[in-house]
């Protein structure tokens, strides 16, 4: 009898009590670094030839630098340091199974260690973010930067670059059915790209500007796409390759912006180290080492265009 009253007088208290009202402003949470895009980029310089690079002289053999070369200090060291990235597939990646870093860049900087100490594993692989290259370039914290780097004249007053090993095209990448095609319809859309990349810039020049969210990496692009917090990315189409094949529900829209030709960052001083990196480039498209890093890296984005054609200064 105790019982069914407690029970019942529980009851009563449930059914006279109301819930309490609590009002919770939704929060947007976004990947670290993330913020609108308000005032335009660094004007770049177009007055130059941006691929024009210096001619390499006579190629010395791995394990013979010429000495007092920058290249004989860096064996000396008994590595090669190489600023590179870890969140760019196809190019730049962290292999989840291994833990090593992969990709075509890398493939690149590992034939570069290899024509200095005839062994591509005498290197240091460091990640840079892309708003970091030219300053670990001019402070010295890394030999050479090989990280989907477009060669720029307004990059080219701080640095210097290698010959073209790699053209791209700026492209668009959306969530699929979303309606946009082109660039043109971009116009009151949020976009995404990385700070300290061309494509930013690119994307503040149309008319008019869609709303711009400038990130530290590309994944975390992908992230705010996949949170409906923009409503495309923009940038080179090999990078936005890498990202659809990371998520089957978006796309590759629109025809190209503009080419992108990545280049080696060098530090300016060490002109030697330059014309050793276009000896090892040339090497690269003459005896089939180019076409072979293709085909085992870049074969998804189609039959190969073949390796640029190299451009020096006379």
């Amino acid at each position: 009898m105790v019982l069914t009253a407690l029970v019942l007088t529980a009851a009563g208290c449930g059914s006279s009590t109301s819930p309490l009202s609590v009002t919770v402003t939704p929060i947007e949470a976004r990947p670290a670094g993330a913020q609108e895009v308000t005032t335009l980029p660094a004007a770049g310089n177009a007055d130059c030839d941006r691929e024009a690079s210096l001619r390499p002289g006579p190629q010395p053999a791995p394990g013979a630098m010429p000495p007092g070369s920058t290249m004989a200090a860096i064996a000396e060291r008994g590595r090669l340091i190489v600023g590179v990235d870890q969140n760019t597939y196809l190019f730049g990646f962290r292999n989840p199974a291994s833990g090593q870093l992969e990709g075509f860049d890398i493939d690149v900087a590992r034939e570069i260690a290899r024509s200095i100490f005839g062994d591509p594993d005498r290197i240091d692989l460091r990640v840079v973010d892309a708003s970091q290259r030219e300053s670990w370039l001019m402070s010295g914290q890394v030999d050479m930067v090989v990280r989907t780097y477009s060669i720029t004249c307004d990059r080219k007053d701080k640095v210097e670059f290698s010959t073209t090993y790699f053209n791209a095209k700026q492209r668009i990448l959306v969530v699929k059915g979303s309606g946009i095609a082109s660039a043109a319809d971009l116009s009151g859309k949020r976009v995404c790209a990385v700070w300290g990349t061309t494509s930013l810039s690119a994307l503040f020049a149309l008319d008019p500007r869609p709303t711009l969210f400038g990130v530290d990496r590309w994944t975390d692009c992908l992230v705010l796409l996949q949170q409906g917090q923009v409503d495309a990315i923009s940038t080179d189409d090999v990078v936005l390759f890498g990202l659809a094949a990371q998520d089957p529900n978006v796309e590759l829209v629109g025809p190209s912006m503009g080419v992108e030709p990545y280049g080696v960052g060098i530090k300016k001083e060490n002109s030697d180290l330059v014309q050793f990196v276009n000896g090892v480039l040339d090497e690269m498209r003459a005896d089939g080492t180019w076409e072979r890093l293709y085909d085992a890296r870049l074969r998804s984005l189609g039959p190969s265009p073949g390796p640029p054609t190299a451009r020096y200064r006379d």
